[in-house]
């Protein structure tokens, strides 16, 4: 990239995360909550694990499970390192249906490679690790070697609610009101995490991960109930979601390709899919996911395509497309693959990809389309803002997050950058440009920086219908500046969008 006019220093970056912890502190003191979610695992107190060598027998495994009353143990290899874990799934598994002899060593019935963290991990990193992967206990090293366990029950003393059971809500889920139920359990589960103080992102991924876990549940679930093959079709998140980065505040932007029967009538197969997905819609609606204003929705025949039609679409887009009619469009190029055929998303991407990376006049059109839309910051550095029943306001979405992702898209698509989240499109971005790395930096803190003031926003009960609009009045003086730097980092962003693709 060429230089910009002018370079944006940005804070240190532990400047930033004060702020970050200050505005999630300040909302916390509302209520009263648990031990952070930040804190190391190293700080939890030890508590020794049951682990047995990898020689030893199936059967003494089985004996010492029974005494302490544990679904597993752990299997260490001659310097003490951990090899595997024996648990009662790998007993029914592996010995007793199969009718192995229990004299076998553990070793050649245990589950490796183990999941596991050290002491520098977080307790968040953790719950995390247990909510993808949907374990109860997670052995913690220090260096290679096993000094502690952490289990469910440590990690998630949130009131009666862990990520297990919000899980565990979303896959019994059989009707509308038990979705509706879990998608409650979801935003209450944010609301203690967010007061835990776990950063944006992470509390961000963790939202778009049970999101995703209840959309997949409500897919499954209806499918069958109209007959249909997930094999034929691929549930599209677009969006926000596409690039996992979704709040508490956000509407649906989805998409379908669904395949023709050979010799069949591609209108007919269309109106069979638009009936199911319109009820997908409808009670991702009901469970407090509202209707996208603009359409964008699987349920809508512009949005339920073949995988043709939808190769068609976008080489109209890239080839001939206005820049307005460009970022209207723009959230389909976020696409991910929510359920069903993943391999026609990812091909579908790589063919987008490698279009865009051709088309410099797609991306010229694109850069302008988003430089319309300028930072509300004014020349002496004040914020500009919204006087209005006596606040002062800014829209941390359209005037903030919005625009680092609209301008980390442009840099994806022109760098062939496969990666849909801001902040990964930005850093792979920013090193194919050599920009530097500090200025990179300054660019995804402002993002992270944004995206933790929404959520607060969002997590307020006195800001109805409006959950990205902020009263700059609120703030104290770390914070305000902290913001300025933030739009700062997002116009120096802009001048170099200007300068490579618009001079």
């Amino acid at each position: 990239m060429k230089e910009a006019r002018s370079a944006v220093h940005a804070p240190p970056r532990e400047e930033w995360q004060a702020a970050q912890r200050l505005v999630q502190a300040e909302w916390a003191a509302q209520g009263a909550w648990g031990p952070p979610l930040e804190l190391p695992l190293g700080e939890l107190p030890l508590r020794t694990p049951v682990a047995l060598p990898a020689d030893a027998p199936v059967r003494q495994a089985l004996r010492v499970m029974s005494e302490q009353r544990v679904g597993s143990v752990l299997v260490l290899g001659p310097q003490g390192e951990l090899q595997g874990i024996f648990t009662r799934h790998d007993v029914l598994e592996r010995v007793a249906l199969p009718g192995s002899d229990p004299q076998q060593p553990l070793a050649t019935v245990m589950t490796q490679p183990v999941h596991a963290l050290t002491t520098s991990d977080t307790v968040h990193d953790a719950a995390v690790l247990m909510s993808r992967h949907r374990i109860r206990h997670v052995p913690v090293l220090q260096g290679g070697r096993v000094v502690s366990v952490v289990s469910e029950r440590d990690v998630f003393a949130l009131h009666h609610l862990s990520v297990r059971h919000v899980g565990h809500t979303i896959a019994a889920a059989q009707s509308l009101p038990d979705f509706q139920h879990a998608a409650a359990q979801i935003r209450q589960y944010a609301r203690h995490l967010m007061a835990q103080g776990v950063q944006a992102r992470s509390l961000t991924a963790l939202i778009v991960r049970l999101n995703d876990q209840l959309t997949q549940r409500m897919i499954e679930h209806t499918l069958a109930e109209h007959g249909l093959d997930p094999r034929e079709m691929a549930w599209l998140a677009l969006g926000s979601e596409g690039r996992g980065e979704q709040t508490l505040a956000t509407d649906q932007d989805n998409a379908l390709i669904f395949a023709v029967p050979d010799g069949g009538d591609p209108e007919h197969a269309r109106q069979r899919w638009l009936g199911w997905a319109r009820r997908v819609n409808e009670w991702l609606d009901a469970c407090g996911y509202p209707l996208c204003k603009g359409g964008i929705m699987a349920g809508q025949a512009a949005c339920c395509l073949t995988l043709e039609e939808w190769r068609q679409r976008f080489a109209r887009w890239i080839d001939s497309g206005g820049p307005q009619e460009l970022l209207r469009a723009s959230v389909f190029f976020d696409l991910r693959a929510l359920a069903g055929r993943e391999d026609w998303a990812e091909a579908l991407r790589a063919e987008v990809l490698a279009r865009t990376q051709a088309s410099p006049r797609f991306i010229r059109q694109l850069a302008a389309a988003h430089l319309e839309h300028r930072v509300p910051l004014a020349w002496w550095g004040g914020v500009r803002t919204r006087h209005e029943g006596g606040g002062r306001w800014i829209d941390l979405k359209l005037q903030g997050t919005a625009l680092l992702v609209e301008a980390a898209r442009v840099l994806a698509l022109a760098h062939g950058v496969a990666a849909t989240g801001t902040p990964e499109r930005l850093r792979a971005a920013g090193r194919a440009r050599r920009v530097p790395e500090a200025e990179v930096d300054g660019w995804v803190a402002a993002f992270d920086y944004l995206q933790t003031l929404r959520l607060v926003q969002q997590l307020r009960a006195d800001t109805p219908g409006h959950p990205n609009r902020l009263d700059v009045r609120r703030l104290n003086a770390l914070e305000l500046r902290m913001l300025k730097a933030a739009l700062a980092a997002i116009r120096g962003l802009q001048q170099r969008l200007q300068l490579d693709y618009l001079r």
